[in-house]
């Protein structure tokens, strides 16, 4: 077996700790594809999948048999084992940061983000490449925009919801608009409407990308955990016709 990352040492399972099982059996429960004990988002709406807190053979047979011989799964926050069969595509090491004192305000020049905007919100996420954002995550939650004479040129939204929690998520500004704390507004005011609603904004990004931490810190968010951010392609189907991965 090949080892991707230590377990979380703690006495009580946190919530955050898994963040989409909690989604995708909470809040999110009508976006789920089911496969035994495994989930995911519509491949359209977002690339985080559940696997069980501690997986078994059958659970990964069951992730195998969802993706389909040879494809490739994000395991986004999994620190555990992966099966013989499962090759590690991609690792990167990830932070996860939780509201400590956040100033969330509404922004005045913000404004909500539609179906007819997806376009143009697709066109940024590909320019600033903030992580993924596919062409139905905005029916996860609450989109804010700025735009400069017509443009769009910052959003930032809600993506995954574990009950009591809001992740704030594609946090992007347009090179051209950036120095101008626009950012930091659009989380504050995506913040705000999470709290209003009672749920506390969380948020994860790469460990390496120290600019973003530092905003968030500067904002009110602090560290809560280190996360690995993994991608993983399942076996090819055996020749004989059983199982790439063995269920037990």
């Amino acid at each position: 077996m090949s080892l991707v990352g230590p377990r979380p040492h703690t006495d009580v399972p946190h919530v955050l700790d898994n963040p989409a099982l909690a989604s995708l059996t909470g809040p999110h429960a009508r976006f789920a594809e089911r496969h035994g004990r495994v989930l995911r988002y519509p491949v359209d709406v977002s690339p985080w999948l559940a696997l069980p807190d501690e997986p078994d053979a059958r659970d990964w047979a069951d992730l195998a048999a969802l993706a389909g011989p040879g494809v490739e799964v994000p395991l986004n926050g999994y620190c555990g084992e992966v099966p013989e069969g499962w090759e590690i595509t991609f690792h990167a090491d990830g932070v996860q940061l939780v509201d400590d004192g956040l100033a969330a305000a509404p922004d005045a020049e913000a404004v909500r983000l539609g179906p007819a905007d997806v376009p143009e919100m697709l066109d940024l996420v590909a320019r600033t490449q903030p992580g993924p954002f596919l062409p139905r995550t905005i029916e996860l939650g609450t989109y804010l925009g700025i735009r400069r004479e017509g443009a769009l040129v910052a959003m930032a939204g809600e993506r995954l919801r574990p009950p009591g929690w809001t992740e704030i998520s594609a946090v992007c500004t347009d090179p051209a608009a950036r120095g101008q704390g626009l950012a930091g507004r659009l989380i504050r005011a995506v913040a705000h409407g999470v709290r209003e609603r009672g749920d506390t904004p969380f948020l994860h990004t790469s460990a390496k990308n120290t600019n973003a931490i530092r905003l968030y810190e500067s904002l009110g968010f602090r560290l809560r955990r280190r996360t690995a951010f993994l991608g993983a392609r399942a076996p090819e189907r055996r020749t004989d016709g059983r199982p790439a991965v063995p269920v037990g």
